[in-house]
C-alpha cells in the first residue's frame, strides 16, 4: 500500500559553511527525512561527507537521517554510519559482491536497510532481497552531483517497483532522487513513489523560503 508523501531534502544543496544550521532550518520547515548523500570520488565523480559529519549533525535534528552511500566498497563503513546516527542506510547493488549479506549487516546494526537503483539498474536486481529491504531508492539521474535533469525512464521503473513492493505486503518506502521538482514530483507519486528527495527545489531561496518550498512540493503531489 502506497504511503503518504514524505519530503526528504538533500543537504547536498545546503550551505556547507553552516550545515548544522541548515539541517535545523529544514527540519523546522517541515522536512520528513534528512537525506544525506555520501560520495567517495570513486563510485561516483564527487566527494562529500563521511561518518564524522553525520555524527556532528545528529544533534541538530531528531528527524530520520536517510543516508545514501555512494561508495564502494560500502561494507567496511556500515558500522561507522550506524554509530554516527544514520537511521536508514542505503547501498547500491554494484557497491559490493554480496547485496544480501550487506542488507543483513545493516539490519543487524539496528538500522533500516535501503537499496539504490541507478538509471541502468533494473528493478529485478532486487527481486530476491525484498524481504530485507525497508526502502528502495530510484535514481532518476546518474548519481554524483546535484542539478541534473530528470530521466524519464525512471517512471516505468517506479511502477514496476511499486508492484514488487505490493507483492510483499510490507510498508517499504519507495523513494525517488534526481531532478525532483514541482513538475516531476506529482508524476513520481502517480507512478507509485511515496518519498521524494529534493535538493534544489527545497533549498532554493534561503532559510526563509524552505517551509514554502516544502509545502509547495507536498501540495503538488
Amino acid at each position: 500500500m502506497q504511503q503518504p508523501v514524505r519530503i526528504a531534502p538533500s543537504i547536498l544543496s545546503a550551505d556547507f559553511a553552516k550545515l548544522g544550521e541548515e539541517v535545523r532550518a529544514i527540519d523546522e520547515a517541515g522536512a520528513d527525512y534528512i537525506h544525506i548523500d555520501v560520495m567517495d570520488g570513486h563510485f561516483v565523480p564527487n566527494i562529500t561527507i563521511g561518518p564524522a559529519v553525520v555524527k556532528a549533525l545528529r544533534a541538530h535534528s531528531p528527524k530520520p537521517f536517510d543516508c545514501h552511500l555512494m561508495i564502494a566498497p560500502a561494507d567496511p563503513y556500515l558500522e561507522a554510519f550506524a554509530e554516527a546516527g544514520a537511521d536508514v542506510i542505503s547501498i547500491h547493488p554494484e557497491a559490493g559482491p554480496h547485496l544480501h549479506r550487506s542488507l543483513q549487516t545493516i539490519r543487524a546494526l539496528g538500522k533500516k536497510a535501503g537499496v539504490v537503483l541507478n538509471p541502468a539498474t533494473p528493478a529485478e536486481a532486487i527481486a530476491h532481497v525484498m524481504d530485507l529491504v525497508d526502502l528502495v531508492l530510484v535514481m532518476s539521474v546518474n548519481p554524483g552531483f546535484g542539478g541534473q535533469s530528470f530521466i524519464e525512464t525512471a517512471l516505468p521503473k517506479i511502477e514496476r517497483l511499486r508492484a514488487l513492493i505490493e507483492e510483499t505486503g510490507r510498508a517499504i518506502d519507495l523513494e525517488v532522487d534526481g531532478g525532483v521538482n514541482f513538475d516531476t514530483a506529482p508524476r513520481c507519486i502517480a507512478a507509485g513513489a511515496d518519498v521524494l528527495v529534493a535538493g534544489s527545489a527545497t533549498f532554493k531561496g534561503g532559510a526563509e523560503a524552505y517551509a514554502a518550498n516544502i509545502a509547495r512540493l507536498r501540495g503538488a503531489c
